[in-house]
């Protein structure tokens, strides 16, 4: 944790190897073992701790009282501890059901609201001693006007990443058996308003409340023993431990409690059977749609009093999305209230009544959920204004498109066509196999994409669809098959080399540079395009160099510009959001100017309304520069919108190829990947009550 700290630790390391050299592993293996259960903190930490308790014994001596001394230490311990503990352990099992009980146990034992160590606590129901109001309930108002108060209240919440403010005084109530809607544009501080409920952020300014209680800043674990609850988005699992491992891990609180853990276990496997049939296999190996079934397990199995979710759908299949949705509205009615982050403005519809809706860190709208569909002052794009100006970034700086033929190009102002059935192949997949064990990840795939061409890939969570594109763009080897880009059979080349030929790809997760800027990070997206690369011309500032760095940074710019990126040009990558780098990647991808692109989920994590600026920005992005697009999504609206083919596969199998509306019919592609409910398969787009 600190300079000296390290210093320390490597000078201790070094004498102790040199005088027991033949201790060496002890020393490093067990050594290190011991330092972490005796001092977390590092040696610096205890070296700090020793100062301090020096300068403590001189400050009580001299009589001189020093604040910055005692802030940090707990009132001292006495003879109520045990007591203090007692009823912690009473309050936190089934049987403490009083309102504000569990709250006022945990505010005594944190030495908060009580007004002397005499204070008494509230009686446990069925003990015969009339309740009293808990203890340090803060005045929050009435929330909802008629004497209740919210289970979960912030009162001007600011948060902030370092020098880069994200909340700017946010308001929120939720009140007992609701679920919430926490809906805004990309980077708006949807995921951080949790992590500041939860304490895994800071809380700059402004206060939060559980059950009228002051939480501000309390400890992720006194949060989660008072029953908040948090699923975090991106996959909240240990991806090195297995299934079971990870549900043992959830279940720590109740660690004691064999009953309770082997009954919410129990429940867990009852609602997702197939994490019984994986509970084995390492969590990082199983599909999307697996983990972020897991991940929702583990988050439920204490039983929370308020469940945070961010982010449910974010790269699911549309039947994995309803069968979360089920279990959502289950836990709904067991008595949980839920706040939800959600990207599709159509599932938070169906899943909630009431939303609040942020932007740039502010709250917009709080109200019923159905009326945001008639506010289009908040429900807009922010990031992707417009596609126009995709010809100016990518051409040679005219204006022009590209010189090569764009099969696709808008020649009569009808819009983009599809490429006629002789297009020329300009990638083509033959027999590809990849085996993973004795598992087949990908099973003697085929497909062709033509010049020109949108191609949709589609299939349920674990079907091979990212898997396929690791192996067409090199990051995996091959199994079996051929690749082939042009005339070229590209199967034994590396990735780098695939990329100067001309395939470019986006991840499932944004593949950036988290410590540079975003107008750096898209600059060294240009690097292809530099006209002059010489080390010692750039070195010595020649004007051949210059004048390449200034064209490029002209082309950051006005991508920058077109891609609704200005405000974030010297915000680092690490600090975005994860629709936001979606956003960047994007761009990136644009800044190659590929003749093919390999999109994988490029709405994942997208707001709805950014999603439906996507597709017609996709389609000018083609047009402009004649590249073919082969691409992975969930949200059928866009993908039909923009797709001249499609693709399903199933347990890395092709099932069916066609147009979109003959592949939205196929009985099989219904049956295993859309499933039967509308409303998440139509995650964008307009929808009427």
């Amino acid at each position: 944790g600190s300079m000296s700290g390290a210093l320390v630790g490597v000078a201790a390391i070094e004498l102790l190897l040199h005088f027991f050299p033949q201790w060496g592993y002890l020393i490093t293996g067990g050594g290190l073992v011991w330092m972490l259960q005796v001092m977390p903190g590092g040696m610096g930490h205890a070296l700090f701790q020793l100062r301090d308790r020096l300068l403590r014994v001189v400050a009580a001596r001299r009589h001189i009282e020093v604040p910055s001394l005692v802030a940090d230490r707990r009132q001292p311990a006495t003879d109520h501890a045990p007591r203090e503990e007692a009823l912690l352990a009473t309050a936190l099992t089934e049987e403490a059901h009083e309102p504000g009980v569990a709250e006022a146990v945990l505010a005594r034992v944190e030495g908060r609201g009580a007004e002397s160590p005499t204070d008494e606590v509230p009686a446990v129901a069925g003990s015969g001693a009339p309740p009293r109001p808990p203890l340090g309930h803060a005045a929050m108002g009435n929330g909802d006007g008629q004497g209740r108060r919210p289970v979960l209240s912030c009162r001007g919440v600011e948060i902030s990443y370092g020098p880069v403010q994200v909340l700017f005084g946010v308001d929120l109530e939720v009140h007992e058996g609701e679920i919430v809607a926490l809906l805004g544009t990309n980077g708006a501080g949807k995921s951080t308003l949790l992590k500041g409920i939860s304490g895994l952020v800071k809380v700059g300014g402004g206060a939060v409340a559980h059950h009228g209680r002051p939480t501000t800043n309390s400890a992720p674990d006194v949060m989660a023993r008072s029953g908040i609850g948090l699923m975090p988005g991106g996959r909240g699992i240990f991806p090195t431990l297995t299934v079971e491992e990870n549900l043992r891990l959830a279940t720590w609180l109740l660690r004691k409690q064999k009953q309770r853990v082997a009954a919410a276990r129990g429940q867990a496997l009852e609602l997702f059977p197939v994490l019984g049939q994986r509970m084995h296999q390492q969590a990082g190996n199983l599909s999307g749609g697996e983990q972020q079934m897991l991940s929702l397990a583990m988050a439920f199995m204490t039983r929370p009093k308020v469940l945070m979710i961010d982010e449910l759908s974010l790269g699911l299949a549309p039947t994995i999305v309803s069968q979360l949705l089920d279990v959502v509205r289950m836990l709904h009615e067991m008595g949980t209230t839920i706040v939800v982050v959600e990207q599709s403005v159509n599932v938070a519809l169906e899943l909630s009544e009431r939303a609040v809706f942020l932007e740039k860190g502010e709250v917009r709208f709080s109200g019923p959920t159905s009326q945001l569909l008639d506010r289009p002052d908040i429900l807009r794009s922010v990031f992707i204004a417009g596609a126009g100006a995709v010809t100016e970034i990518l051409s040679d700086g005219t204006g022009r498109a590209p010189a090569a033929a764009s099969w696709g190009a808008d020649t009569d102002g009808t819009g983009r066509r599809p490429p006629p059935p002789d297009a020329p192949v300009v990638l083509e997949v033959r027999e590809v196999t990849k085996r993973f064990g004795g598992i087949r990840a990908v099973d003697g795939v085929s497909l062709r994409l033509h010049q020109g061409e949108i191609l949709g890939l589609i299939g349920h969570n674990g079907a091979g669809k990212t898997t396929l594109f690791d192996l067409v763009s090199g990051f995996l080897p091959l199994d079996g098959g051929r690749v082939i880009l042009g005339q070229l059979d590209i199967g034994p080349w590396p990735a780098h080399l695939r990329a100067l030929a001309g395939i470019g790809r986006t991840f499932q997760e944004a593949k950036l540079y988290p410590s540079l800027t975003v107008a750096e990070t898209i600059s060294i997206a240009f690097e292809r395009h530099l006209e002059s690369r010489d080390l010692v011309a750039a070195g010595l500032r020649l004007p051949a160099s210059l004048d390449s760095e200034a064209d490029v940074a002209e082309r950051v710019e006005t991508l920058v510009r077109t891609m609704g990126l200005s405000a974030f040009r010297e915000k680092l990558v690490g600090e975005l959001s994860t629709g936001t780098r979606r956003i960047v990647e994007l761009s990136c991808v644009l800044a190659q100017d590929p003749a093919v692109v390999l999109l994988d989920e490029p709405s994942g994590g997208v707001a709805q309304r950014e999603t439906e600026a996507l597709g017609p920005l996709l389609e000018r992005v083609q047009q402009s520069t004649g590249c073919s697009i082969l691409v992975i999504e969930h949200d059928m609206p866009l993908l039909t919108a923009i797709c001249d083919r499609m693709i399903a596969l199933e347990l890395g199998e092709v099932i069916a190829e066609g147009t979109p509306a003959e592949i939205l019919e196929h009985p099989q592609v219904i049956e295993s990947y859309l499933g039967t409910d509308s409303t998440t398969i139509e995650r964008s787009g307009a929808r009427s009550l």
